[in-house]
């Protein structure tokens, strides 16, 4: 689940943002941590190279191409690459949570008009109820990794409650090759009819719009959770932002290069063993590039993933005690 930490910085104080900056889990030292050490052992395996494994003529010829690297690794606009791609990314990201299906309404406006004390109107409140739930898992199921392993197979939605055996069977018997969750919708829709020809509805032309308009509220935000999963950012612009990312770094294995100060080239006056500077930028832009790998698909199992588990149960613990406990 996404790091937590408004309670930390709730009241502003001298230590309260500093404080952040030591946590491990979810922080940009636990994503960036194995690629700066490999990085930084290249630098040094070059340095190395260029100072005791190079004869006097090769070190000119390494200078020189390091001299060239200066210049041609500014053609790369990385920032502006960069910037935009991760921008895009954390609004997709946000879209996904904001379109995530809370059955709250739905429960409400099924306790508000299908109000009854009688043992039937409890069961029928509580099926559709069930019904949303199931619907969601199933959603959840399709797009989630960890939903998956909760949920491996349908049958494991009887074993949890949300569906009966017969109505497993009859999930079954639906023929298509695609997703779906909307099954359960459908038996939605026809309790629905049902409570209302029974005579169940408190307002039965007024409330029954009033659910099933919330209920394709609903259904929309299944159907854009399920397209953004479907339709993924195209891959040809993720290539290219990795692409210009690691192919900026490796021209900088040369170009950062601190040259022998003795050919007095312009702005290498210093030869120190250590490229500080250079780790840094490192560190921050592939960093930068790490939060777009890291929240381009929130419903895997990364820290800063979505508590696909939590949301489940919160979901099925609220909307009962909604319908029955109220």
């Amino acid at each position: 689940m996404t790091i937590s930490y408004q309670y930390n910085v709730a009241t502003a104080s001298f230590a309260g943002f500093p404080r952040l900056l030591a946590r491990w889990k979810g922080s940009v030292y636990k994503l960036v941590f194995k690629e700066v050490l490999v990085y930084a052992g290249l630098y040094v395996l070059m340095s190395i190279m260029y100072r005791i494994g190079l004869n006097e003529a090769q070190r000119r010829f390494f200078e020189k191409i390091c001299l060239h690297m200066e210049v041609s690794v500014n053609f790369i606009p990385l920032t502006f690459v960069l910037g935009f791609y991760v921008s895009f990314v954390v609004g997709r990201w946000w879209d996904q949570f904001s379109s995530y299906p809370w059955p709250d309404r739905l429960c409400l406006l099924i306790v508000l008009y299908i109000n009854g004390r009688d043992e039937k109107s409890r069961l029928i409140r509580r099926t559709l109820v069930r019904y949303l739930n199931a619907s969601t898992v199933l959603l959840a199921r399709s797009v989630s990794i960890v939903a998956k392993k909760r949920f491996p197979t349908t049958e494991h939605l009887v074993e949890a409650g949300l569906l009966t055996k017969d109505e497993f069977k009859l999930f079954e018997s639906v023929s298509t090759q695609y997703a779906k969750f909307w099954v359960p919708l459908v038996w939605f829709t026809k309790l629905v009819d049902k409570a209302k020809n029974e005579q169940l509805f408190h307002d039965p032309s007024g409330g029954m719009k009033q659910v099933l308009d919330e209920l394709m509220n609903f259904r929309d935000r299944q159907g854009k959770i399920w397209a953004f999963d479907y339709v993924s950012i195209p891959i040809v612009y993720t290539q290219v932002v990795t692409l210009a990312t690691y192919m900026y770094f490796v021209g900088c294995l040369f170009s950062r290069q601190f040259l022998d100060p003795q050919q007095k080239y312009e702005n290498y006056h210093i030869d120190i063993y250590v490229p500080v500077f250079t780790l840094l930028q490192f560190f921050f832009y592939v960093g930068w590039l790490k939060v777009a790998e890291s929240l381009i698909n929130p419903w895997g199992e990364d820290d800063d993933d979505f508590e696909v588990n939590w949301l489940i149960d919160r979901h099925m613990q609220v909307s009962y005690a909604i319908v029955d406990d109220m």
